[in-house]
């Protein structure tokens, strides 16, 4: 089911995949350029592992107010998306709250937990962006930014999700726009100016083929952000879209593995 909220720019509209008889609640958040409709098989893997879920179309993207394929500050995203966990969470009280974060998404869901761990379970990063600075500053450095659209092919190795990825009319299909570059910019510092995420049980899975976001460029940054509870997960040959590749399945179950071992210790810990 689809709602909306008045998000720090005009208009969010945001997804939910309810469950009566949820054990948590999972919250997603969407990488550049696309939409949070892209997640609904994601979506239906958590909710059969016991989650509700929902997401945003993020400023500038999917149905959301904005300029296409542009956000202004990075911070007012993370309000959003604080809004719309906080206003779900109020209809499953007490149930522990898990972010996911793809690519940019990624970049969002960390700068959250900086600003909001304490009211995290756990956190998924899924090819968070740290890793594509090089190419953020590399077009920031032009005079003109050059027409050149992402290329469908390196997201997976299953051709068909780049043929619907080029025919979805949600998805942004044009080039990188600065004032989105600058904001990219001013996030990546300010995640890594921020604290580390302590003890939230932390999940990092990444595609090693990923061509967008190198996996060695993503270290740096990840190394400042672990915590104490941390775990990594690579998957051979897969490219940017793990979720999407041809052995999602695994990726899921890997991800749904963490939680439910996450979850389970903080219960643990609470008995005690």
């Amino acid at each position: 089911m689809d709602w909306m909220l008045e998000g720090s720019h005009g208009q969010v509209v945001v997804q939910e995949w309810p469950n009566e008889q949820a054990s948590w609640l999972a919250v997603l958040a969407h990488g550049y350029g696309e939409h949070i409709g892209r997640y609904a098989h994601v979506a239906a893997a958590l909710q059969a592992a016991g989650a509700a879920v929902v997401g945003p179309d993020h400023e500038g993207h999917g149905r959301s107010a904005g300029q296409r394929a542009v956000i202004t500050d990075f911070e007012d995203v993370v309000d959003d998306l604080h809004q719309v966990a906080q206003r779900t969470a109020a209809r499953y009280a007490g149930l522990p709250q898990v972010l996911i974060g793809h690519s940019m998404g990624g970049l969002i869901a960390a700068r959250y937990a900086q600003r909001y761990g304490s009211e995290l379970g756990a956190l998924v990063l899924s090819g968070p962006m740290f890793g594509a600075r090089d190419l953020v500053m590399q077009l920031l450095s032009l005079e003109t930014i050059p027409d050149v659209p992402l290329d469908p092919s390196v997201l997976s190795r299953d051709t068909s999700v780049g043929t619907a990825y080029a025919a979805d009319p949600l998805v942004w299909h044009g080039p990188f726009q600065r004032p989105m570059l600058q904001a990219m910019a001013s996030a990546l510092d300010a995640t890594a100016a921020g604290p580390s995420l302590g003890d939230l049980p932390t999940l990092w899975v990444h595609g090693e083929a990923d061509q967008l976001v190198p996996l060695a460029a993503t270290r740096s940054l990840m190394e400042h952000l672990r915590g104490t509870h941390f775990e990594e997960h690579f998957f051979a040959e897969a490219q940017h879209e793990v979720f999407n590749e041809i052995n999602s399945d695994e990726v899921l179950h890997v991800v749904i593995d963490f939680v439910h071992r996450a979850l389970a210790s903080a219960q643990e810990r609470e008995r005690r």
